[in-house]
């Protein structure tokens, strides 16, 4: 399957710049006793996660890929798909479990089922 068959959501990439600025910022306080050099790692953690997590959305199904492992859950397991109330999308699976998908929000649902090879409704004219 190409990548351009593939729907991919991912946190802005603001997260990434203030990471890395973080970082920057970070860098004489941990540079200047050996017991502080750890503190680098909280803005390098977040400057991946932010570069890695997200959900990825094709005809198999969703791809939600998290800091360090991901999970595929194919179409025919995905009973219903909304939003909660800070709009972040939500997947209901057939066993009644409820996956908030990474870095889908509410608006991005059509482009999220049009992935899965379905079509919207028809434009009222």
């Amino acid at each position: 399957m190409s990548r351009t068959d593939t729907a991919r959501f991912r946190h802005h990439q603001a997260i990434l710049a203030a990471a890395i600025v973080a970082a920057i910022g970070t860098l004489p306080l941990a540079s200047a006793r050996a017991y502080l050099l750890p503190l680098l790692l909280v803005p390098l953690t977040v400057a991946l996660w932010a570069w890695r997590a997200g959900t990825d959305a094709d005809t198999r199904g969703l791809r939600l890929r998290a800091l360090v492992g991901q999970r595929r859950i194919p179409w025919d397991q995905v009973v219903e798909l909304g939003s909660d109330p800070r709009g972040r999308a939500v997947a209901k699976l057939g066993d009644g479990q409820r996956l908030v998908l990474p870095a889908v929000r509410r608006d991005d649902l059509p482009r999220l089922v049009a992935a899965a090879g379905h079509r919207g409704p028809e434009p009222a004219q």
